[in-house]
Protein backbone atom coordinates (compact mmCIF):
# COMPACT_ATOMS: atom_id res chain seq x y z
CA UNK A 1 0.00 0.00 0.00
CA UNK A 2 1.25 3.30 -0.79
CA UNK A 3 -0.59 6.51 -0.43
CA UNK A 4 -0.25 9.66 -2.42
CA UNK A 5 -0.49 13.44 -1.01
CA UNK A 6 -3.89 13.40 -0.86
CA UNK A 7 -4.54 10.31 1.23
CA UNK A 8 -1.94 12.18 3.25
CA UNK A 9 -3.58 15.10 3.81
CA UNK A 10 -7.03 13.88 4.02
CA UNK A 11 -5.53 11.44 6.84
CA UNK A 12 -4.01 14.73 8.40
CA UNK A 13 -7.79 16.45 8.26
CA UNK A 14 -9.39 13.20 9.41
CA UNK A 15 -7.21 13.35 12.34
CA UNK A 16 -7.23 16.79 13.05
CA UNK A 17 -11.57 16.67 13.75
CA UNK A 18 -11.83 13.51 15.34
CA UNK A 19 -9.53 14.32 18.37
CA UNK A 20 -7.60 10.88 18.36
CA UNK A 21 -4.21 11.86 19.56
CA UNK A 22 -2.16 9.41 17.39
CA UNK A 23 -2.90 7.52 14.18
CA UNK A 24 -0.68 4.45 12.81
CA UNK A 25 -0.77 3.11 9.14
CA UNK A 26 2.03 0.08 8.47
CA UNK A 27 2.48 -2.22 5.49
CA UNK A 28 5.00 -4.17 4.58
CA UNK A 29 6.47 -1.24 2.63
CA UNK A 30 5.09 1.80 3.61
CA UNK A 31 4.58 3.49 7.37
CA UNK A 32 3.01 6.37 8.45
CA UNK A 33 2.49 8.18 12.07
CA UNK A 34 0.31 11.10 13.27
CA UNK A 35 1.26 12.31 16.30
CA UNK A 36 -1.66 15.08 17.93
CA UNK A 37 0.16 16.95 21.11
CA UNK A 38 -2.66 17.65 23.89
CA UNK A 39 -5.56 20.18 22.62
CA UNK A 40 -3.46 20.84 19.58
CA UNK A 41 -3.48 20.13 16.06
CA UNK A 42 -1.57 16.99 14.49
CA UNK A 43 1.85 18.12 14.36
CA UNK A 44 4.02 15.78 11.54
CA UNK A 45 2.97 12.64 9.47
CA UNK A 46 5.78 10.66 8.62
CA UNK A 47 6.07 8.25 5.86
CA UNK A 48 8.93 5.97 4.56
CA UNK A 49 8.78 3.05 2.16
CA UNK A 50 10.81 0.69 1.91
CA UNK A 51 13.97 -0.16 0.25
CA UNK A 52 15.06 3.38 0.31
CA UNK A 53 13.78 5.15 3.82
CA UNK A 54 12.23 9.00 2.51
CA UNK A 55 10.57 10.63 5.40
CA UNK A 56 8.43 13.43 4.70
CA UNK A 57 7.04 15.79 7.35
CA UNK A 58 4.05 17.27 7.12
CA UNK A 59 2.56 19.64 9.48
CA UNK A 60 -1.06 20.79 8.82
CA UNK A 61 -2.82 23.25 11.02
CA UNK A 62 -6.61 22.35 12.21
CA UNK A 63 -8.34 24.67 9.32
CA UNK A 64 -6.96 22.85 6.25
CA UNK A 65 -7.56 23.10 2.83
CA UNK A 66 -9.91 21.32 0.42
CA UNK A 67 -7.12 19.81 -2.24
CA UNK A 68 -7.85 17.46 -4.90
CA UNK A 69 -6.21 15.19 -7.57
CA UNK A 70 -3.20 17.31 -8.85
CA UNK A 71 -3.85 19.81 -10.37
CA UNK A 72 -5.12 20.46 -6.41
CA UNK A 73 -7.33 23.31 -6.40
CA UNK A 74 -5.87 25.91 -3.69
CA UNK A 75 -7.68 27.30 -0.50
CA UNK A 76 -8.73 30.79 -0.12
CA UNK A 77 -9.58 32.55 3.43
CA UNK A 78 -9.31 35.88 4.50
CA UNK A 79 -6.00 37.51 5.13
CA UNK A 80 -5.14 39.96 7.86
CA UNK A 81 -6.69 43.10 5.88
CA UNK A 82 -10.58 41.99 4.96
CA UNK A 83 -10.83 42.71 1.97
CA UNK A 84 -7.28 40.79 0.80
CA UNK A 85 -7.61 36.65 0.30
CA UNK A 86 -5.09 34.37 0.99
CA UNK A 87 -4.50 31.81 -1.83
CA UNK A 88 -2.76 29.34 0.35
CA UNK A 89 -0.93 26.37 -0.39
CA UNK A 90 -2.50 22.55 -0.52
CA UNK A 91 0.78 20.54 0.24
CA UNK A 92 3.98 20.55 1.49
CA UNK A 93 6.91 21.11 -1.01
CA UNK A 94 8.89 23.21 -3.02
CA UNK A 95 7.33 26.93 -4.63
CA UNK A 96 8.17 27.58 -7.52
CA UNK A 97 6.54 30.75 -9.87
CA UNK A 98 7.76 29.75 -13.52
CA UNK A 99 7.39 26.34 -15.32
CA UNK A 100 11.60 26.89 -15.74
CA UNK A 101 14.19 28.92 -14.86
CA UNK A 102 14.43 30.84 -18.30
CA UNK A 103 10.40 30.63 -18.37
CA UNK A 104 8.25 33.68 -16.62
CA UNK A 105 6.46 33.52 -13.68
CA UNK A 106 2.91 32.73 -13.74
CA UNK A 107 1.52 35.54 -11.99
CA UNK A 108 3.07 38.49 -11.19
CA UNK A 109 1.77 41.50 -8.69
CA UNK A 110 -0.82 43.82 -10.26
CA UNK A 111 -1.81 40.62 -12.75
CA UNK A 112 -5.40 39.76 -12.59
CA UNK A 113 -6.38 36.07 -12.52
CA UNK A 114 -9.51 34.28 -12.57
CA UNK A 115 -10.45 30.87 -11.38
CA UNK A 116 -8.56 27.79 -13.22
CA UNK A 117 -5.47 30.28 -13.92
CA UNK A 118 -2.36 28.91 -12.89
CA UNK A 119 -0.79 30.50 -10.34
CA UNK A 120 2.31 28.66 -9.26
CA UNK A 121 4.26 24.96 -9.15
CA UNK A 122 4.65 22.70 -5.82
CA UNK A 123 6.89 20.60 -6.55
CA UNK A 124 6.11 17.36 -3.92
CA UNK A 125 7.85 14.06 -3.88
CA UNK A 126 9.45 14.45 -7.51
CA UNK A 127 5.80 15.33 -8.87
CA UNK A 128 5.19 19.18 -10.27
CA UNK A 129 1.88 19.90 -9.26
CA UNK A 130 0.25 23.15 -10.71
CA UNK A 131 -1.71 24.82 -8.52
CA UNK A 132 -4.48 27.03 -9.81
CA UNK A 133 -6.89 30.40 -8.88
CA UNK A 134 -9.71 29.20 -7.09
CA UNK A 135 -11.02 32.84 -6.92
CA UNK A 136 -10.94 36.39 -9.19
CA UNK A 137 -9.01 39.34 -8.46
CA UNK A 138 -5.80 41.38 -8.54
CA UNK A 139 -2.74 39.92 -7.01
CA UNK A 140 -1.20 42.22 -4.79
CA UNK A 141 1.55 40.21 -2.82
CA UNK A 142 3.72 37.51 -3.65
CA UNK A 143 4.28 35.91 -0.58
CA UNK A 144 6.87 33.11 -0.71
CA UNK A 145 10.10 33.42 -2.76
CA UNK A 146 11.17 30.89 -5.95
CA UNK A 147 12.11 27.75 -4.77
CA UNK A 148 11.44 28.15 -1.26
CA UNK A 149 10.44 25.13 0.51
CA UNK A 150 6.90 26.04 1.56
CA UNK A 151 4.34 24.30 4.07
CA UNK A 152 0.80 22.69 3.59
CA UNK A 153 -1.74 25.72 4.55
CA UNK A 154 1.24 28.42 4.08
CA UNK A 155 -0.01 31.55 2.04
CA UNK A 156 1.34 32.41 -1.03
CA UNK A 157 -0.25 35.09 -2.42
CA UNK A 158 -2.55 37.83 -1.27
CA UNK A 159 -5.11 38.86 -3.34
CA UNK A 160 -7.87 41.64 -3.74
CA UNK A 161 -11.35 40.22 -4.66
CA UNK A 162 -12.71 41.49 -8.50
Amino acid sequence: MKMNIKEIQDLIKFVSKSGVSEVEIEQKDFKITIKTPVGGAPMAAVAAMAPVAMPVAAPAPVAAAAPAAAPAPVAAAPAQNANLIEIKSPMIGTFYRSAGPDKPAFVEVGQSIKPGDKVCIIEAMKLFNEIESEISGTIVKVLVNDSSPIEYDQPLFLVEPA
